[in-house]
């Protein structure tokens, strides 16, 4: 059995048990004493080390295994909740994080076995065992008995198999070359819950160390689970029995391996003079003594245990974040809405193969408005199949604001809602980095140290809140702290010893400009380089990030009183509402989410300002952008003719970009341009008409 098929699973669902954790551990420390959380966290646990196991990652199996015998404690009464406690298990899903980062980038967990943390884990457990050292004895002995019980009842029932002619040929062949052959009896747990889960792990942790030649029961029942709790095997091997049963015992939930080298003649099916007069009969037998039991045909081969190469394949680094969960209703919708496309395709294919008379046209128009009211709807459904809750993201900043709050050395607490606000889950995949930067700098440069809080009036715990809501086609996150705010001078100071800009420029500079300082790679107001900050890289990440999926990144700040980060993003980036506009001759599509106004200008309307044109719009003066300036070619229009000027707007700031003619607004499906295009920043895709014409992409945000 190949498990390589189900990586990719095994890694969304073991992102999603991390999380579980995460959650309730946080709660759990909280609330000691709730139940319901101690009962989760015992569910996931047992998940994550069933999956962990299954898929043959025995580190990652191991960790999780005493991280449940814990809570199996803890959830008993034995075990009380301490601070020390959630620390160590906070560590562990740390490692298993680890782990599941070095399973997605190489399919293998790696070779840290994270002893400390297993042996922290361990003292837990001791010190409880210590207070209940009789019982815990008594039940040892119990335990010991049955064993012994055990290992008496199956010592010999590999004698009883029944072999058949083959096999006792390959037994003898291997036997006459040195070869050792064992008899293994596996008994398992009776509290196993999947047992051919467990026996499939003995048998790929048998065969690592040779090769199974018989089964009972059959590899395919045990398979099916057709068995009661042990199973029994003949193996072929190099290795010493004792490293044959270590393998075997080493699968969790496995009571007892038992194991002797094969004596055919304590076997009832094996009868030597029968033997002697096949080899009699069969002298080319002789040739076949001195092949080993690898050598052998498959034919010759009875029963094989399991179907797994005899090489280890390392399989590929595996896809992950390729999945979205869908409603089962949003799927009936699509079926729904394709059925009717394919109805309004037959009735277009019969329209086609009609005699046409002058009414025909109606008939045609008809269909196409049928057509086009069909795929709008197929669209829209679409794009609600692709949009996620942004909630898989944000639910990972809580432990992330808990630990910071234990290495700033401040009381903090953070604030979210919105989690349910559904973005494209191409965006979702994309914020979580921009968000955490943003939780970070407001954690360590935005709230005050609890004596500066106390001076000011302030509660001692600072408040950081995660706000997202839909504001039209755009989703809108905020993340707000009640803290210091930005000192603007220290910025502008900081700007001019750095020499990013000089005093004089910082003199005419506003306010809102010093600020945008701050997204400048390698700026950073911090004193000194820490684990949390101070080398520069988060705002500039946050900026590139965000510009990158058509968004914008705005700050409002007080001193003294706190900050307001907005972050503006698409719903989605896949089809958008665009105005098609012709610039020297050629098509171009700016998004009508940046556009506010379309205006006609007069060519005297234009002034100049520090030699940048303008023009004074309803009071408002706005920067004009020729267009075919910016793109390099020539404008269709006279100088005498009034201007065409697309307002656009990026949070405060507005331009008005010249166009030569209007086309239309239009509904577009976004190409990308791949790496041809990466120094071209205004240029954010292409799109194909209807005529098969490409018409680019206009950034408006990189033009302003």
């Amino acid at each position: 059995m190949d498990v390589s098929q189900y990586l990719e699973i095994f890694l969304d669902e073991t992102k999603e048990h991390l999380q579980t954790l995460n959650t309730q551990i946080l709660e759990l420390e909280s609330d000691p004493e709730n139940m319901d959380v101690i009962n989760e966290i015992f569910r996931a646990a047992h998940s994550l080390k069933g999956m962990a196991g299954t898929m043959g990652y025995k580190r990652m199996q191991t960790l999780t295994h005493d991280m449940e015998n814990v809570f199996s404690e803890v959830r008993n009464g034995n075990i009380k909740v301490t601070p020390d406690m959630i620390d160590v298990l906070f560590h562990c899903l740390d490692a298993l994080e680890e782990y599941n980062n070095n399973i997605q980038e190489t399919a293998d967990e790696g070779a840290n076995d994270n002893e400390p943390l297993i042996k922290q884990l361990n003292d837990i457990l001791n010190q409880n065992r210590k207070t209940q050292e009789a019982p815990t004895d008594n039940a040892a002995g119990e335990q010991k008995e049955q064993e012994t019980k055990e290992t008496e009842t199956s010592a010999d029932k590999w004698d009883h198999i029944p072999l058949d002619e083959s096999q006792i040929h390959v037994i003898l062949a291997a036997q006459k070359q040195g070869k050792k052959v064992y008899g293994l009896n596996v008994v398992v747990q009776d509290s196993c819950i999947l047992k051919a889960a467990r026996a499939f792990l003995v048998f790929k942790a048998v065969e690592e160390k040779g090769e199974i030649i018989v089964s009972e029961p059959s590899a395919q029942d045990v398979e099916d689970e057709k068995f009661d709790k042990d199973f029994t095997l003949i193996v072929l091997s190099d290795a010493t029995l004792d490293e044959v049963i270590q393998a075997a015992g080493s699968v969790s939930e496995i009571a007892n391996v038992t194991g002797a080298p094969i004596v055919l003649e304590n076997n009832s099916s094996y009868h030597p003079l029968e033997e002697t007069a096949a080899e009699q009969e069969k002298p080319e037998t002789e040739a076949a003594g001195t092949e080993t039991a690898q050598s052998l045909p498959e034919e010759r081969r009875a029963k094989p245990a399991a179907k797994a190469p005899e090489k280890k394949q390392t399989p590929g680094k595996p896809v992950v974040n390729r999945t979205v969960r869908v409603d089962i209703e949003k799927l009936d919708v699509l079926m729904n809405l394709v059925s009717e496309l394919i109805i309004a395709k037959n009735s277009l294919v019969s329209f086609a193969n009609q005699e046409h008379d002058q009414t025909s046209g109606q008939g045609f128009n008809e269909q196409i408005e049928y057509i086009e009211s069909v795929t709008t709807n197929l669209h829209e459904s679409v794009m609600k199949v692709r949009m996620v809750p942004i909630e898989s993201v944000v639910n990972k900043f809580p432990r992330m604001i808990r630990d910071l709050s234990k290495t700033l050395g401040k009381k903090m607490e953070l604030y979210m809602t919105g989690e349910e606000t559904e973005l494209d889950r191409t965006v979702v995949d994309e914020i979580g980095d921009p968000l955490m930067h943003l939780l970070r700098n407001a954690a360590d440069h935005g709230l005050e140290s609890a004596e500066v809080r106390a001076q000011r009036g302030k509660p001692e715990t600072g408040s950081i809140c995660l706000d997202a809501y839909q504001d039209g086609n755009n989703v809108i996150i905020e993340v707000k702290d009640d803290g210091n705010g930005i000192d603007v001078e220290a910025v502008k100071n900081k700007a001019i010893e750095k020499n990013v800009i000089t005093p004089e420029q910082a003199a005419n500079m506003t306010e809102k400009e010093i600020i945008n300082l701050l997204f400048l790679p390698s700026f950073s107001t911090a004193k000194k380089v820490t684990d949390v900050s101070g080398r520069g890289v988060g705002l500039d990440v946050v900026r590139s990030k965000i510009e990158s999926l058509s968004g914008e990144v705005e700050v409002k700040t007080k001193l003294g009183v706190g900050s307001t980060w907005t972050i503006r993003l698409p719903l989605t980036l896949a089809i958008i509402q665009a105005l098609m506009v012709v610039v020297g001759g050629e098509k171009y599509a700016i998004s009508l989410g940046s556009i506010q106004t379309l205006e006609d200008i007069e060519p005297n309307e234009v002034k100049l300002v520090q030699n940048k044109e303008v023009i004074n719009l309803r009071g408002t003066v706005i920067p004009l952008i020729r267009l075919s300036e910016v793109l390099d070619i020539e404008s269709s229009r006279s100088a005498d003719e009034n201007l065409i000027v697309v307002i656009v707007k990026k949070g405060d700031k507005m331009a008005g970009l010249v166009i030569d003619e209007l086309i239309g607004q239009q509904e577009i499906v976004i190409k990308s341009l791949g790496k041809y295009m990466k120094q071209c920043k205004f240029i954010s895709g292409a799109t194909i008409l209807g005529d098969g014409e490409v018409a680019l992409i206009l950034d408006a945000n990189a033009l302003i």
